[in-house]
């Protein structure tokens, strides 16, 4: 048991340390993809079915992109210094939840997403910075958090888009 525990904590040490080693322009890169991407998700869902839930419990398709809307903002204003000009939680609140105002505020989130992070030096990105008031970390780390966060809600669509039926986008990671 000590030499499994041993063993993830130095297979989580090494992808820390490439994840932050990641340079701004990649970082960078790798944002303007998962917008591409996203908005392919934003693309293929019918616009009459962006209420759509697959239990009354859970958010609807637009609630999930704005969900992490919101969370674009908090994370990369926190990381960056950058001041969000959305309020926590108010894009999911928003009233006009159809296909154009969605996929408008959503692109919104991530090129506010882009642009904080190439005001940012590479150095910044080992700068430490608390987040939500209860965690510490670095400022790559927590963009990395919040690239995390936009990539399991944006697959958890891909269950909303199907109940449409329609055809999910193709894996993008590349």
């Amino acid at each position: 048991m000590k030499t499994i525990k041993t063993l993830l904590f130095f297979v989580t040490l090494l992808v820390s340390n490439v994840m932050l080693g990641q340079s701004k322009e990649e970082m960078i890169k790798e944002w303007q993809r998962a917008k591409a991407y996203t908005q392919e998700y934003l693309d293929a869902m019918p616009a009459e079915k962006y209420d759509l839930k697959p239990t009354p419990e859970m958010r609807s398709f637009a609630q999930q992109m704005l969900h992490f809307t919101d969370a674009n903002y908090a994370f990369a204003s926190a990381a960056s210094g950058e001041k969000s000009p959305v309020g926590m939680g108010e894009s999911e609140k928003a009233t006009d939840q159809s296909k154009a105002n969605v996929t408008k505020l959503v692109n919104a989130s991530y090129d506010f997403v882009i642009n904080a992070i190439g005001k940012m030096s590479d150095a910044s990105f080992k700068e430490t910075v608390k987040m939500f008031g209860r965690f510490e970390m670095s400022k790559g780390t927590a963009l990395n958090k919040c690239f995390e966060h936009q990539t399991h809600h944006r697959g958890q669509t891909t269950v909303y888009i199907r109940l449409a039926g329609v055809k999910p986008p193709q894996e993008k990671l590349f």
